[in-house]
C-alpha cells in the first residue's frame, strides 16, 4: 500500500507540474486569430489595395493595432493587415455576420454543417429585407498545442485577450463603415465569446449577437440587442442546462457502442463528449423561426424607415 500510495504521490506531483508547465506556456502567448471569408478562401486578400483604402481607415487599423498588439511587429502587422482587408471585403454591404465556432474555436464554418445552414438562412433572411450581407469566420485558436492550452485558459476566463481582439475588429468596421451592422454569431465555447463582445461594445447599436447552446457555467451579461439559444425546440440542451448525467450517461452509451437516438447522436462536445440536445440545426422550426423573428423585428422597421 505504502508503495501504490507513493507511486500515486509522484504521478500526482508530474502531472501538477505538467499541467502548471502548460499553463505557464500559454499565459504569455497571444493568439492573434483569423478573420476569413467564407467559402474556401483560406484568408482575406492578401495584401489589400491601398489606393481603394482611405488614410483616416489606414491610420485607424494601425492606431487599433497599436493599443493591441503595439509590442509585438508580427501581430501588429498581421493585425492591421486583416484590418485593412475586412474594409476591403465589408465596405459596400448592409450587414457582415462573424462566426465564432464552438470547440477549440479552429473550424471554418464549412466543417459546421448546421450553422453553416443557419448562416445561409441568415443570409436568405436579410436579402428577403432587402440588405446585402457577407458572413466571416472567426478561427480565434492555432492548431498547436499552445494553442490549444491558451484556448483553455481563456474559455475559464471568459476570453479576455480573445473577446477584445474580436471587439476591436467589430468597432474598426462599423466606425469606419457607414450604417454596417454586425451580428457577432456563436455556438458553445463561441457563444461565450459573443457574449464578452457584446459586453464590451454594449453601447455601440450597430452590434448584434446570435447566440446558440452557451455552456452552462457562463453567466450571460448581456441581452440587449442579442438572441440566445439554449434548446432546439426538441429536447432541453444538456449542455447548456448542465444536465451532466444525462451526458455521462450517452457518452459512455456511445462507448460501449449502444445505440443511441437521433438526438443523443446529434449533440456533441470537444469531438467526444455526447450532449443530447447541443444540436442547432435550420430546420428545426424552434430554431429558424426564432431567428427569422430577431432578424425581422430587428431589422424589417429599419428598411420601411429607410424606403420612405
Amino acid at each position: 500500500m505504502k508503495v501504490n500510495l507513493r507511486k500515486l504521490g509522484i504521478f500526482l506531483a508530474l502531472t501538477a507540474v505538467l499541467l502548471l508547465g502548460m499553463f505557464l506556456i500559454a499565459v504569455p502567448y497571444i493568439d492573434i486569430g483569423l478573420a476569413a471569408l467564407v467559402g474556401g478562401q483560406e484568408k482575406l486578400e492578401a495584401f489589400p489595395d491601398i489606393s481603394e483604402i482611405p488614410e483616416s481607415v489606414a491610420e485607424d487599423a494601425r492606431a487599433m493595432a497599436m493599443e493591441l498588439y503595439g509590442d509585438s511587429q508580427d501581430k501588429y502587422d498581421e493585425y492591421v493587415k486583416q484590418l485593412l482587408s475586412a474594409y476591403v471585403e465589408v465596405k459596400d454591404q448592409d450587414f457582415v455576420v462573424i462566426f465564432n465556432p464552438g470547440g477549440w474555436g479552429t473550424k471554418v464554418l464549412e466543417k459546421s454543417p448546421t450553422w453553416c445552414e443557419i448562416c445561409q438562412g441568415i443570409e436568405t433572411e436579410l436579402d428577403g429585407l432587402g440588405y446585402s450581407s457577407l458572413i466571416l469566420d472567426y478561427r480565434r485558436t492555432a492548431e498547436s498545442m499552445r494553442g490549444l492550452t491558451r484556448e483553455l485558459v481563456e474559455l475559464f476566463s471568459v476570453y479576455p485577450s480573445k473577446a477584445e481582439n474580436l471587439a476591436g475588429r467589430v468597432e474598426f468596421l462599423t466606425r469606419n463603415v457607414p450604417d454596417l451592422k454586425v451580428i457577432v454569431a456563436g455556438d458553445s465555447n463561441g457563444a461565450v465569446i459573443s457574449d464578452t463582445v457584446m459586453d464590451i461594445l454594449y453601447d455601440n447599436p450597430r452590434v448584434y449577437s446570435i447566440q446558440t447552446g452557451t455552456p452552462f457555467w457562463h453567466k450571460r451579461t448581456t441581452v440587449e440587442r442579442t438572441l440566445v439559444l439554449d434548446t432546439n425546440g426538441r429536447i432541453p440542451d444538456a449542455f447548456s442546462q448542465g444536465n451532466i448525467p444525462a451526458m455521462l450517461i450517452t457518452s459512455l452509451k456511445a462507448l460501449f457502442g449502444l445505440s443511441l437516438t437521433e438526438d443523443e447522436e446529434a449533440g456533441r462536445i470537444f469531438y467526444f463528449v455526447r450532449a443530447p440536445g447541443h444540436d442547432y440545426n435550420w430546420q428545426y422550426p424552434d430554431v429558424n423561426l426564432k431567428i427569422i423573428g430577431f432578424l425581422e423585428e430587428n431589422f424589417n422597421a429599419d428598411r420601411q424607415i429607410s424606403h420612405n
